[in-house]
C-alpha cells in the first residue's frame, strides 16, 4: 500500500509525481529544488549555498508532513550541475545531519529541472 504525501510547506511537483510516497514504512522524497514554497517561485540568486538551504528546507518540510525528521533519512542522492560546488553544498548539507549522516552519492549531471544548480532527494525509514 502507498500513500502520497503532499504539503504546502514545499514546492509544489512541477509535473506527474508526488512530493513523496510512504510505503510499507519507508518514505521516499522526490528530489528538492530551490522553489520558494511560500510564493512559488524559483530562489533566485549567485549562492550556490542559499540555494542549497532552500532545498535542504523543502526536503525538511516534505518528511515533517510524512511524520519525519532529518532524523529518519537514511539515503540521499545530490545532483549538481557543477561538481565544482561541491565544498559548498556539502557544507550546507552536513548542517542538516550533525550525528549518523545518510548513505548517500552526489553526481554532476549536464542539466537540472528548471537549470538549477543542486537537487536533493532522499529516502526515510519511518
Amino acid at each position: 500500500m502507498k500513500k502520497a504525501i503532499l504539503t504546502q510547506q514545499a514546492p509544489a511537483p512541477i509535473g506527474p509525481y508526488s512530493q513523496a510516497i510512504a510505503a510499507n514504512g519507508w518514505v521516499f522524497v522526490s528530489g528538492q529544488i530551490a522553489i520558494d514554497p511560500a510564493v512559488g517561485q524559483l530562489l533566485v540568486t549567485d549562492d550556490v549555498k542559499e540555494e542549497t538551504r532552500m532545498v535542504m528546507e523543502n526536503l525538511k518540510a516534505v518528511l515533517k508532513a510524512a511524520g519525519c525528521t532529518m532524523d529518519h533519512v537514511v539515503k540521499c542522492s545530490i545532483f549538481l550541475h557543477d561538481m565544482n560546488d561541491f565544498a559548498q553544498v556539502n557544507e550546507v548539507y552536513g548542517q542538516y545531519f550533525q550525528m549518523d549522516p545518510p548513505a548517500r552519492e552526489t553526481v554532476q549531471v549536464s542539466r537540472l529541472p528548471k537549470d538549477v544548480r543542486v537537487e536533493i532527494s532522499a529516502v526515510a525509514s519511518r
